[in-house]
């Protein structure tokens, strides 16, 4: 699937996921636009693939608003920006929950509608992909605000694609199993920690930033023009085991 022509906004671009996304989709053609919150992310992703690149915090809800509206008009958007806390169930502060609530989950519904609104306007029938996880319908120990977010993404993206299809507007998950990126590693380096949830892989490893970038890809083409309000399980097996 090429996207010759067409204006991707990708969150989250700096590392892991975001960045591998921005590179595959530049090479199939795409004017990337790539956010993150690191300018010196954004200035050694240039320097390796072609794209146009906003540095914002995405905790910022209003910042995240004007960086979306500087980057229409939009054919595409990719909400992939993520973060996460280690932190026990009983330790779990409200300003924890409040941070990975607004950078998982209200960053991607504020953009979203800057995006969606462009494109009705101009009458695109463009798609949205928002990055999600396979912990979005688990319980993972010391994961209570991320898997909270994870799971208000998914249910945001089902409500934007009953909400915008009517205009052509469609709209997906991706959601991976544990990715080989920097916060995963961080997450989990520790052996006792990962090898029940990699036992729980039928495929027998973790998934590569790469992977969900070709997933992610699809849904944003042509090739999945009928697939709307679905989660694209990007886990080897994990949610049939």
């Amino acid at each position: 699937m090429q996207f010759d022509g067409q204006r991707v906004l990708v969150t989250g671009a700096g590392k892991g996921i975001g960045r591998a996304i921005v590179k595959l989709l530049a090479e199939r053609g795409a004017h990337v636009i790539a956010l993150s919150r690191s300018a010196g992310d954004l200035e050694s992703l240039a320097g390796e693939v072609r794209c146009e690149t906003i540095a914002c915090d995405l905790s910022d809800l209003d910042a995240a608003r004007a960086a979306a509206e500087r980057a229409l008009p939009l054919h595409g958007l990719v909400n992939n920006a993520g973060t996460t806390e280690l932190t026990p169930f009983l330790d779990t502060t409200i300003e924890e929950f409040d941070h990975i609530m607004t950078v998982n989950a209200k960053s991607a519904l504020v953009i979203g509608q800057v995006a969606a609104r462009d494109m009705i306007a101009r009458g695109h029938k463009g798609s949205i992909v928002n990055v999600s996880s396979a912990a979005s319908r688990l319980g993972i120990a010391n994961h209570t605000s991320y898997c909270a977010s994870k799971a208000a993404l998914d249910n945001i993206t089902r409500v934007m694609a009953v909400e915008l299809g009517a205009h052509g507007i469609r709209v997906n998950t991706v959601n991976p199993v544990v990715t080989l990126t920097p916060m995963a590693v961080k997450a989990w380096s520790d052996p006792e920690k990962s090898g029940p949830m990699l036992a729980r892989v039928p495929m027998g490893r973790f998934v590569e930033p790469e992977e969900v970038a070709s997933a992610v890809a699809f849904l944003l083409g042509e090739d999945s023009a009928m697939v709307n309000g679905h989660t694209l399980a990007v886990d080897g097996g994990f949610w049939a085991n």
